[in-house]
């Protein structure tokens, strides 16, 4: 999908998507997913493929023994959470490596399996969920690799995304969750995702879905996925409030939301 002019206008790059992952974005449309083809795939970037088994060895999966190859983390994951390891390290890649973007990147890994098996325990598209965590903030990667500078003082001085966003308005003429969006469009993740990202954080700050959000499920199970990470003590009162604006079952909500975030809990355990 093309971006936005008006962000062409405002001369903020939106990294193109890599090759690898155009192609990976193809297979995974696919009726019947050929997964050898998959790991093939993933294996001709050696530098792609080794942040993948880093990833997949992380204490965030909790596997019993190492994963040595794409095909054996498949194999014990499933193609849609390698493919989304995949996408985020491709996504990493795309910007410079930064200390101030490592905990965005953290929680991007962990909000994209939350948001993913939550949506598999849903009956909401996994893979669109997923590829909505993971890419929540990255427009605030695109604002630091604008500028690299200036951007880093506002990430400390905001409190909250919110506040942030008014922050990155006047400074740049947008905010991180329009180029996010923009990101999304231009790398082709699904329209649902793509609408999550943009409307994140106003959903979050007013719990109130606006008006012309069309595609709300992932937007419900993001605001969830942030209030069981931020606000624990809040998440049923969030959820009552979310869940039936997406037309989603508030009991069935939580109750996918406390048990993905026990498979976390004691995935991490494990791998310690």
């Amino acid at each position: 999908m093309p971006v936005d002019p008006q962000l062409r206008n405002l001369d903020i790059e939106i990294p193109t998507q890599p090759e690898v992952l155009v192609k990976l974005s193809l297979l995974m449309a696919a009726e019947d997913i050929d997964l050898q083809a998959m790991s093939s795939l993933v294996e001709t970037d050696m530098a792609l493929a080794a942040a993948v088994m880093k990833a997949v060895n992380s204490s965030l999966y909790g596997l019993r023994g190492r994963v040595q190859t794409v095909h054996q983390a498949l194999t014990y994951l499933g193609m849609r959470e390698v493919a989304a390891i995949t996408f985020e390290m491709g996504l990493r890649a795309a910007f410079p490596a930064a200390v101030e973007l490592e905990a965005v990147w953290t929680r991007a890994s962990q909000r994209g399996l939350l948001m993913g098996r939550m949506g598999q325990m849903l009956g909401v598209d996994p893979w669109a969920a997923h590829s909505a965590g993971l890419f929540e903030e990255c427009g605030k990667a695109v604002l630091y690799r604008h500028a690299p500078a200036h951007y880093p003082a506002m990430l400390r001085a905001a409190t909250r995304d919110a506040e942030l966003i008014e922050l990155e308005r006047t400074a740049f003429g947008v905010s991180h969750d329009a180029l996010g969006a923009a990101l999304c469009e231009s790398w082709g993740l699904a329209p649902a995702a793509v609408a999550s990202v943009r409307h994140h954080v106003e959903v979050q700050t007013t719990l109130t879905m606006p008006e012309s959000l069309a595609r709300r499920s992932v937007c419900a199970i993001s605001t969830v996925a942030w209030a069981l990470l931020n606000h624990p003590d809040q998440l049923d009162d969030i959820a009552s409030q979310i869940a039936p604006q997406a037309q989603l079952d508030e009991t069935l909500v939580l109750r996918a939301a406390r048990r993905v975030n026990e498979q976390l809990l004691a995935a991490q355990e494990h791998g310690r």
